[in-house]
């Protein structure tokens, strides 16, 4: 199939759009054999022009296949990631986070990954921690590795968005009865056996509290790593924030009802 050529891609909540845009060529012999090619890095863009090479490049010298979901951005991301993803998927209209991972996850799963990996286009992640997340799940140590933020002293979180992280802990102690310090960071790695098995139907950004029942009722076995997030003026404009919060509660709470 011309890997050129736009096609779909479709989940069980229907048709997702996207176009597959030039893939870019391989890195020389050598280059790959310094790379990890066997875990696929999904990036999930939506509005980070400014910041989504810088992150891009970063994954690249680090993990050969790095795929990039634009999910319908308004500003110049495409342009900017263009050079530096190895795939660059489209979607036509703007479907949420959640949808991205998704597409981003089917679409590796399809080429033979061994593992996959989320990892946020915003700049607040860091490569080395996805490095000893990967070792961990590649090693056979655990089906899933989490980041943990707060096991990181330096990843200061604001006193605000830490409330609000902790009170998602609390909740989902109490509904899904899973014990995670950190149940809405975005740094995630899966065996290629725990993302079949873990398909995301949560478009939007509810997609991560619906990953934790996921994982809370698989029997995978799970282990959470400690990762600094960086919370810079960058970050923290794009951040999350109350009336988010709320509705990310609200589109679960309708999933979880509906399911």
């Amino acid at each position: 199939m011309d890997p050129n050529r736009p096609r779909r891609l479709s989940g069980n909540r229907g048709y997702r759009p996207i176009v597959a845009v030039n893939p870019q060529q391989p890195p020389c012999p050598r280059e790959t054999e310094l790379r990890d090619s066997e875990t696929w890095v999904v990036v999930p863009l939506y509005n980070e022009a400014a910041v989504i090479a810088r992150v891009l490049k970063g994954l690249r010298r680090r993990f050969a296949n790095v795929v990039v979901v634009d999910d319908g951005s308004a500003d110049d991301s495409v342009e900017a990631a263009r050079p530096h993803a190895t795939w660059l998927l489209r979607h036509l209209v703007n479907r949420g986070q959640g949808a991205a991972l998704q597409t981003g996850t089917a679409f590796a799963l399809a080429r033979g990954a061994r593992r996959i990996a989320h990892f946020d286009a915003d700049g607040q992640h860091d490569v080395r921690d996805l490095e000893r997340m990967v070792e961990r799940v590649a090693d056979g140590a655990c089906d899933i590795a989490l980041g943990n933020r707060f096991a990181d002293r330096g990843s200061n979180v604001p006193a605000g968005r830490r409330l609000l992280l902790k009170s998602a802990v609390l909740f989902h102690r109490v509904c899904s009865g899973i014990e995670l310090s950190d149940v809405h960071n975005g740094l995630r790695v899966f065996s290629r056996e725990a993302a079949e098995r873990l398909e995301i139907t949560a478009d939007r950004m509810a997609h991560a509290s619906e990953l934790i029942d996921l994982i809370a009722r698989s029997g995978l076995r799970v282990e959470e790593i400690p990762v600094h997030i960086r919370y810079d003026e960058y970050s923290r404009e794009k951040g999350q924030r109350w009336t988010g919060g709320f509705r990310i509660l609200f589109h679960y709470l309708v999933g979880r009802i509906l399911d």
